[in-house]
């Protein structure tokens, strides 16, 4: 799978809040995504990243 910044990726796991959606922030060796429901921030190592993500809710519009 390939990852951008501003995708909306769903994730195995919710988080407490009851959201299972993120927005991808800075994609790299670590990836920090954003809670849609409550805002948190995380930062995450990317084998932790890829193995979590279920799949991608919608793709960023940005095409480069």
């Amino acid at each position: 799978m390939v990852f951008s910044v501003g995708d909306i990726v769903q994730m195995k796991k919710t988080h407490p809040c009851g959201s299972s959606q993120w927005e991808i922030l800075r994609v790299g060796i670590d990836f920090r995504i954003k809670c849609c429901g409550c805002g948190h921030m995380v930062m995450l190592p990317r084998v932790k990243f890829e193995k979590n993500v279920k799949k991608i809710v919608s793709e960023s519009k940005e095409e480069k």
